[in-house]
């Protein structure tokens, strides 16, 4: 088995694990770069294998950086078979186009407004290409075998980090590969946690959070000190939200406070993002995912005025405080979000509250970093706003809620590769992992092979 790593390497994005066994190839997870230029730049550039010649695709579930290259796959002449939970296919029907209008929408902007470097500009890809990417998937549940490949056995475990997302448990002559995936927490406000992990000969995990703790706060009392804040200024709170997973969690917390008067019950909240309202149904069908009752999500489902059409998004920035407006993307890369940072950040009296990792190089890690003016349609957009960052609502596990989770393994794996996280967060999981577990570990390079030899090495 020959495991190369084109993606998630020294980045939390661009996810792609290509397995080459006996003539066959798999890849596990097809998402895009994020983040920073030289690294959107690689979904601009050919994948370094025949895309045709590709068996099939095993997704770990439905973000952008795990599934966003699946409609270029395809455009490039993938033919074979998706595979994924019926909560990651659900997701992706509803994420992939998006993600293909707004790559559409930016292209025509730039072209429009002049400022883009490239004339014309044009969208990696079209909503049309997601939908042909769509066609090809096929669902499988947690636990039910099947073979992407021949010679390849696969079973999906709950990785607990999003609806429908999984491990990937890979069996190949006697030996054992597994893909942690995202790995969710013990504890999430709304997930059930990941399972435990088993028996693996080989571990791919990832490092989002492997050099730090997240706050030891409650989150809902956390967000609704910022709000009761914000809104007694009357000041407007733009929340950069995943679209999927966090856009949910933010829709419990904020309906716990209304109920509980720990926000004013008449403080305006809008959810500017269609695609977000269709992700809030798809919770309700998966109930046995989650922790939330019936009743728990239809408070979530009824606490925001949804916002559908761009004219309606537009009237927003043209509102005054206080209210709180949720919109894609969490890392303020693109979507609605970014029209209203460009309303609302000049001014001291309103607030971004950013609520989860934020890349490097993405606009959300600058003003975490505390920049004074982040670019926005070409043109430098002042950051007098208040920024909170509320890191306990995210859905990654941190440094120690990965190790514990390291611990249930039946046994050491013969070699653990570490991914998806910067390279100080995954070289300080490493030595964490090396001197707590006595684990034989590696950071692996872009682009880099290992060979998993079922007699005991890599």
């Amino acid at each position: 088995m020959q495991l190369q790593f084109l993606g998630a390497t020294g980045t939390v994005t661009g996810s792609k694990y290509l397995l080459t066994h006996q003539g066959r190839r798999v890849l596990v997870d097809c998402g895009l770069f994020q983040g920073y230029k030289q690294l959107r730049l690689r979904n601009w550039e050919p994948l370094p294998f025949d895309v045709a010649a590709l068996d099939a695709v095993v997704l770990t579930h439905a973000h952008l950086d795990h599934s966003g290259y699946l409609p270029l796959l395809v455009r490039h002449g993938f033919r074979g078979r998706i595979f994924a939970t019926p909560g990651t296919q659900e997701l992706c029907r509803i994420m992939l186009p998006d993600s293909g209008r707004i790559q559409e929408e930016d292209a025509e902007h730039a072209n429009r407004h002049g400022h883009s470097k490239h004339t014309p500009a044009l969208p990696l890809y079209t909503e049309a290409d997601a939908f042909r990417a769509l066609e090809l998937f096929d669902t499988r549940r947690l636990h039910e075998p099947f073979e992407p490949a021949p010679g390849m056995r696969v079973e999906l475990l709950r990785a607990g980090h999003l609806l429908g997302s999984a491990m990937v448990r890979l069996r190949y002559g006697d030996s054992t590969l597994l893909f942690s995936g995202d790995l969710g927490r013990p504890h999430d406000l709304l997930m059930q946690p990941p399972e435990a992990p088993g028996q693996a000969d080989f571990l791919v995990v990832e490092s989002t959070y492997g050099d730090r703790c997240h706050d030891a706060v409650d989150p809902v009392e956390q967000l609704g000190a910022v709000v009761r804040r914000v809104a007694q200024r009357g000041g407007v709170i733009v929340v950069p939200a995943f679209t999927v997973g966090r856009t949910q969690t933010l829709l419990h917390c904020l309906a716990r406070l209304k109920a509980s008067g720990g926000i004013p019950a008449a403080l305006p909240v809008y959810l500017n993002s269609p695609m977000a309202v269709d992700a809030t149904e798809i919770y309700r069908r998966h109930a046995a995912e989650h922790r939330l009752s019936h009743e728990e999500c239809a408070a979530m489902f009824g606490v925001a005025s949804m916002v559908n059409t761009v004219e309606q998004s537009k009237a927003l920035n043209l509102r005054k405080g206080p209210m709180l407006i949720i919109a894609g993307s969490g890392m303020a890369t693109g979507g609605r979000v970014i029209h209203h940072l460009k309303a609302f950040a000049p001014d001291p009296n309103n607030a971004i509250v950013l609520t989860g990792f934020q890349a490097g190089g993405t606009r959300g890690a600058a003003i975490l970093a505390g920049a004074e003016s982040i670019k926005i349609h070409g043109e430098y957009v002042p950051v007098r706003a208040e920024v909170v960052s509320l890191s306990n609502l995210s859905s990654h596990a941190d440094r120690d809620e990965m190790l514990a989770w390291l611990r249930g393994f039946e046994a050491p794996p013969r070699r653990t590769f570490i991914t998806h996280g910067e390279p100080a967060a995954a070289d300080a999981l490493r030595h964490r992992i090396e001197e707590q577990l006595r684990w034989h570990c590696r950071v692996p390079a872009y682009l880099e092979t290992a060979a998993l030899d079922p007699t005991g090495g890599a």
